[in-house]
Parts: C-alpha cells; structure tokens; sequence
C-alpha cells in the first residue's frame, strides 16, 4: 500500500491511496485542471482512478469532485447529509455511514463518523489484502472513544493539526469563526492532535503525516514541535503535507 497527498488546507484537498492497480481519491477540493495536474504529477493519469470519496460538503474537500466523476466515470461514494450539503448536481455510486465497511478492489475502506460542523462527516481506515492499515483523520474538532477504537494498530496516518491555540486566539478572526475553529465541531489543534496520537500509541507507525495547518493560524515549525515535545519523537520523522506540493507517495512495508 502507499499513499500521497495532491495538497492539504483551506484552499484544496486531495488524498490518493493506492494498492495493486486501485487507486482511491479522497475528496476533491481542486478544480478539475488543477486535480489533473496533482494527479499527473504523481505519475496516475484521472482515468486510473477506481473511486472517489468524500469526507464532507466543505468547498475545500469538493469542489472539484462531480466534474472529475463526470469527465472519467468514476464512482463516488459519500454519505447521505454529505449529498444534501453539496446542493451540487452528483449521482453517488453508493451512500456510506460510519461504522460500515466498502470493498474498493485491493482496498478495504472502515467509515467512520466524527464530530465537525457539517451535515454527516466521516473519515476513513483503509487496509490492503497484507493487512497493512493506513489511516486518514482530519476534519475534526473533537474526538471520542469511537475513534480511537478505529485508529488503533495502524502502519501509517494521516492526522489534522489545524490550528495554534494561541495563534488562532490573537489572531483577526471574528470571535464567532474563532469559536467555530476551536470548538469541538471545528478543527483539531497541535496540542490535541499530539495527545490525540499519544493515547493511539505512535511506536508502531511507519509515517506520521500532520495535515491541514491553517495559513493563518499555525506555523509548520510550531505543529512540529508540538508533536516533538508531546511524543518525544524525532522532528525529521514527522511528516507534513501542504498545500501546495502536498506530499509525494510514501510507501507502507
């Protein structure tokens, strides 16, 4: 299995998990020239592509998702709060709830529902015929024991660390856009998604990728560090993907 990322933040998000000849695409937050560039970019023509799925109805996660279903005919796979969020012209190849489970080829897709301010989010564990476990974890404000139970025994992950607290505190936003951030439908912050990744255990992962950091509220040597002094581990094992170059195929062993 491996993984890579077209790019990660406010303004696009793409994420590409491929095993065997299946490649899925996690949301699509770029316009449709732009996808086909990322995609090319990392060596998969859009005609490859076995499915796409959708984590929620935010601008930055769709955008790009009915035009690049329809100019290749490919499958898209979401939930049913997702599709009436969109109010976009979409015919979903099939409807996902958290707690179920989607074959796609080589691919195995766990749903999980999480806590954010959309109509019915979900994120997603995916698992290869070897068993090996990749898992993708943003989006989210909050966290339960539900998601934990998911994210357990992983070979790689892909988590939100959205926001500084003290950055997002001091910052221009409007009060109400700071409590929606921070607040428990929001968005994780450093500090919760290192401890977050403490209680999973980290020991056992290959890669541990920090995903969709604010441009304006976070800083990537501070979620670095965060995690460096929460988990004790080395600064060059993180990993980040950003916006622009997103995050070049890493292979799971």
């Amino acid at each position: 299995m491996r993984f890579a990322v077209l790019g990660s933040g406010s303004q696009g998000n793409g994420t590409l998990i491929a095993s065997a000849d299946t490649y899925v695409l996690v949301d699509c937050g770029f316009s449709l020239r732009e996808t086909e560039k990322r995609l090319l970019r990392l060596g998969v023509h859009p005609a490859q592509l076995s499915a796409i799925l959708v984590t929620h109805e935010h601008a930055d996660h769709v955008h790009g998702v009915g035009l690049l279903s329809r100019r290749y005919n490919l499958p898209v796979y979401l939930s049913r709060g997702t599709l009436r969020g969109m109010r976009k012209p979409l015919e979903p190849a099939g409807f996902l709830a958290g707690g179920e489970q989607l074959q796609i080829g080589a691919l195995n897709v766990g749903v999980i529902a999480v806590a954010h301010d959309a109509q019915e989010p979900t994120q997603y564990v995916f698992s290869d015929q070897e068993q090996r476990r990749f898992g993708l974890l943003t989006d989210l404000g909050s966290y339960c024991e539900r998601v934990l139970d998911n994210y357990r025994d992983l070979d790689a992950l892909m988590i939100e660390s959205n926001h500084c607290r003290d950055m997002l505190a001091r910052g221009h936003y409007p009060y109400f856009l700071k409590q929606r951030v921070g607040g428990e439908l929001g968005h994780l912050n450093n500090h919760q998604a290192a401890f977050l990744v403490a209680e999973l255990g980290w020991q056992g992962l290959q890669h541990l990728v920090l995903a969709h950091l604010s441009s304006k509220n976070n800083l990537p040597q501070l979620a670095r560090q965060c995690f460096v002094d929460t988990l004790g581990c080395d600064p060059d094992w993180l990993q980040l993907a950003d916006q622009d170059s997103g995050l070049d195929w890493r292979h799971i062993a």
